[in-house]
Formats: structure tokens, sequence, C-alpha cells
């Protein structure tokens, strides 16, 4: 007959005093208290390991820290384990990894991986500016936190003093980026559910507002303001060129001239620098081409068309046009991202096709299929728009104020 233990009490646990040699006090069921002779007691559960029936001790902590109750509770959670042959041991070791795994993924840490993989959806330059709006707002906070511990609560509360000051719209992009980490780290496994997913409704939607531009009857006027505006002859391209090829700020800042065929007048732009990772192709009318003569002394040795004034290896701030905008007095009616708002709506007015101008404005297709087919469908016909809107703009300019001006190339120099 198997003898059978005792349990203990706390009574007895407590006057247990040490002796010359360690000794144990059984409670059964493998739990046992080890008094040794420094009087430190502490908890063990003993048992064979499943397969190999290897006898193995693990400490499951001291006591008084942890009570006789507590120790009970660990040693039937043992017992629980090893009755679906899993080895508590190594149980416990391997959530000790997954929990120090999971330390490590701080949001700043996913937010790398994560944006590795949203830069292959937008341009660098978009990328660059997610990072930098978390790297300003979120981080400081939340950055070293835990992904697995972050609550829709701390997040408001990070998020409400920018609310407070009336930037919503830097609100809504932020919680919009934050959940888009959460999915990834829902889809990598590293968090089991987005907890974020419902932070928006703590916050009024901001008000739109569309991007600042002038109507089509300002051109003539915006036209004058450039050839009398008081900046280098870098920028003052550098808006003209955007303005005749449609093309967003930092594509047009970040034009290379490896980018230009002039045997077929195509400025390709690969898909990299695009915001919708799409290669758009910008076919060049007679004034666009004279903007090139008029960079050739200044940066047809370099790689960029606009090189940055600071570092000339590198090409120039998107904000360039924008800035210079605003010194010319057009801070709150024009934004450089208006001057496509602008083309759009005088190719409109004038009854070109919409699909050609989307196309030209590089706004992609929701049919993947039909988007291709009309990127090379519409090439040649985008080619006489295109022709159109720059002989537009130097009839707005009067002919000899433009950097453009056919008529005047040969007076630029």
């Amino acid at each position: 007959m198997p003898r059978i233990t005792k349990p203990l009490s706390e009574t007895e646990i407590k006057h247990a005093k040490p002796k010359d040699k360690l000794y144990s006090l059984a409670d059964g069921k493998g739990l046992y208290l080890k008094i040794k002779p420094s009087g430190y007691k502490v908890w063990f559960f003993n048992y064979y390991r499943p397969f190999t029936k290897k006898r193995v001790a693990d400490t499951l902590g001291e006591y008084p820290v942890i009570t006789l109750a507590r120790a009970r509770s660990k040693r039937n959670e043992y017992l629980k384990l090893l009755a679906d042959d899993i080895d508590p041991i190594e149980h416990k070791l391997e959530k000790k990894r997954i929990h120090a795994e999971k330390s490590r993924n701080t949001l700043e840490a996913v937010t790398g991986r994560w944006i590795k993989v949203k830069n292959s959806q937008v341009s660098e330059e978009h990328a660059k500016d997610i990072y930098r709006s978390l790297e300003l707002h979120v981080f400081p906070t939340l950055g070293r936190m835990p992904l697995h511990k972050i609550r829709a609560k701390q997040v408001i509360e990070v998020l409400e003093p920018l609310a407070a000051k009336g930037s919503l719209e830097t609100v809504k992009r932020l919680i919009q980026r934050l959940n888009e980490i959460m999915v990834y780290a829902v889809n990598t496994d590293l968090v089991a559910a987005n907890c974020l997913s419902g932070v928006s409704k703590a916050f009024a939607s901001p008000k739109k507002n569309h991007m600042p531009t002038l109507s089509p009857e300002q051109l003539p006027e915006l036209m004058k303001a450039i050839a009398n505006a008081s900046i280098k002859k870098t920028t003052r391209c550098l808006i003209e060129w955007q303005l005749h090829t449609m093309t967003r700020p930092g594509e047009a800042a970040g034009t290379r001239w490896e980018e230009i065929d002039l045997k077929k007048n195509l400025w390709a732009i690969p898909a990299i620098r695009m915001k919708k990772k799409r290669p758009h192709k910008v076919p060049l009318s007679p004034q666009m081409l004279a903007l090139l003569e008029v960079m050739k002394p200044i940066s047809a040795n370099r790689e960029y068309m606009f090189p940055a004034d600071r570092n000339p290896k590198a090409h120039a701030n998107p904000a360039t046009a924008n800035m210079a905008l605003k010194r010319m007095g057009y801070g709150r009616q024009l934004v450089a991202h208006g001057l496509r708002a602008l083309a759009s709506t005088t190719l409109n007015e004038q009854g070109f096709d919409p699909d050609i101008i989307e196309s030209a404005l590089a706004h992609t297709d929701k049919n993947d299929v039909r988007g291709a087919y009309n990127r090379a469908e519409y090439l040649e016909r985008r080619r006489i728009m295109m022709r159109w809107w720059s002989d537009h703009i130097e009839a707005a300019a009067e002919g000899n104020l433009s950097l453009s001006g056919t008529r005047q190339l040969r007076a630029v120099y």
C-alpha cells in the first residue's frame, strides 16, 4: 500500500527550524519545501519528465513570498501539464522566451520593420514623412513600450494635446499609421489583435480643407509673380517645371538627368519615386525642353536636375517651391501641390478627356488591367494635351516672362 503524505500546514512551515544540513518537508504530489542551514525556505516540485522519465526538480520560489496556497496552485498547474505530456520546465522556458521576444518588439522596433514594407507602396519621401511624424509625436512617449502592452487609452493620452491645439488632421494621420502598424503586427503574429481600431472615435473629425490653389483666371498673375520674384533661377525653374509637368513636389524636386530621354522627348520617373509605386512617363513639350536647356549649365554634370543649395550632390527639398510661393505672397492662396489642381481644373474646363487628365496626374486606376492599358494607350494623347497646357502657360506668361518661353529661349543666357 503506497505511503500517504500528510499535507503541510502554515504553522508547521513557520516553525520549521534550520538544521546543520539541508532537509525537506513534503506536502505530497511532488511538492516539497526545502529548508537550508541558513534558514532559507524554498519550494520545489519533483516530477518525471515525459518520454525520458528522468526525475528532475523545478524551483517554484521562496517562502513566504510563495505561500503554501500559491505553491499548491503552481503544483496543480504542473500536474495538468504533465497529464498532457508537457514538460513544465520546458513550458516555463518557452513562456520566458516568448515574453522576452515580445518585450523586444517595441513600437519603435516594429515600426522600423513595417516602414520597410510601406516603402514598397509609397514614395521614399512619403515614407520618410510617415516615420518622422511618429518619431516626433508618438515615439517620445510610447516608442520603447512593447507593442503587446500598448492600449488605446495610452495612445489617446498621447494624441490629446495635438487635438487640443486643433491639429486634427495630424491626429487622424497618426491614428491611421498606428493602425497600419498594428495590423502588420497582427499579421506577423506579434500581437493577437489590434486594440487601436477604435481610437479615431475618441477625436473629432478634421474639417476637410481642399489644397489651396488658384482659379484658371489667376494663372497670368501667378506667372508675373514668378517672373518678378527675388528667387534663385533653380527655384524658379523648379516651380515652372512642376507647373508644366503636373507632377508632385517630391517627384519634381528629385528629377534626375538620367530619367530624361531627349530622343523620345520623354521623362520616365521610376516606380520607386512615385507615390503609388508605379512608373510614370511625362511627354516633354517644347517649353519643358527649354527649361532643361536653362538648367544644363547649372546641373548637367550632376545627378539631379535641381541640386540642393547646401549639398549639390543631393536634390532640392520638395518644400522649396512651396516656401518660394509663400514668400511671393501666396501663403494662403496656393501651395506647390495646388499647381496640379490648377492644371486639372483648366484642362477639365477646356474639355480634355478626364481619363487623360487623371493619367497625366499619375492617379492610379483601381482596375490594374485597365490602368496598364490606359497608360500605354494615352501617352500620345497626353503628349497633345501637355503641349496645349505648356502653350497655355506660355501665353499666360505673355511670352517673355517665363523661363520656359520657347520664343525667348536665347534671351535666357
